[in-house]
C-alpha cells in the first residue's frame, strides 16, 4: 500500500498484448511519451480503478469470464488526436461485449470514468503541447496501414501512484 489512508492501493485491467505486437506499441510509447512521466508500458485499459481490498474477489471474477472466452482479435483502425497526445484507437466486438460483461459485475464499485463509455486505445504520447502532438499524429497517419491482433490475455496491475506492479496475469480461453 502506498497511500496515506491505509486503504488498498486501485487495481487496473488491461489487455495483454502478443509479442510483436506490444514490441511496436512501447517503442512508440518510449519515443515519443515524455521520458519523465512514462512509467508505464504501452497497454490498452479495460478497467482504471477497481477496488484493491478485493483484489482477490476481482481475480476470480475476470479469471472466470477470460477463460471461458476465446482469445479476441482485436483491429487497429486508425489514430486518434488527444489534444496533449495521440493514441491508436482499436476495435473488437469480442473484446467490448467481453468488457461489458466485466462491467456488469462490477457495477457497484466502478468510478464513473469506468463506468461510461469504453473507447479503445493505445497511447503512444500524451502531456505534450498540442502542435507537438498534432506533428505527430500527421507523421503516424502517413504511415498507417490498419492491422490486427489477437490478444492472449489480461493483465491485472496495482496502481503505486504513478508506475504500476503486475500482480497477475489470466489467458483467455483455457477453459474452451
Amino acid at each position: 500500500m502506498t497511500n496515506s489512508d491505509a486503504t488498498p492501493d486501485p487495481l487496473i485491467l488491461t489487455l495483454q498484448f502478443e509479442a510483436q505486437t506490444y514490441a511496436f506499441f512501447d517503442d512508440l510509447r518510449r519515443r515519443h511519451f515524455p521520458a519523465a512521466l512514462n512509467r508505464i508500458p504501452a497497454h490498452v485499459t479495460l478497467f482504471h480503478h477497481l477496488p484493491g481490498a478485493d483484489a482477490a474477489g476481482i481475480l476470480e471474477t475476470v479469471a472466470a469470464r477470460a477463460r471461458a472466452e476465446a482469445p479476441p482479435l482485436v483491429s487497429v483502425t486508425g489514430l486518434r488526436f488527444l489534444g496533449r497526445g495521440v493514441a491508436y484507437t482499436l476495435e473488437s466486438a469480442g473484446l467490448s461485449a467481453f468488457r461489458g460483461r466485466l462491467a456488469r459485475d462490477f457495477a457497484a464499485v466502478l468510478t464513473a470514468q469506468d463506468a461510461q463509455g469504453w473507447r479503445p486505445h493505445v497511447t503512444i504520447q500524451n502531456k505534450v503541447a498540442p502542435g507537438a502532438a498534432r506533428a505527430l499524429l500527421a507523421e503516424r497517419e502517413a504511415a498507417f496501414e490498419p492491422f490486427a491482433f489477437t490478444a492472449p490475455g489480461l493483465v491485472l496491475w496495482r496502481y503505486l501512484g504513478g508506475p504500476w506492479e503486475r500482480r497477475a496475469t489470466v489467458a483467455f480461453g483455457e477453459n474452451r
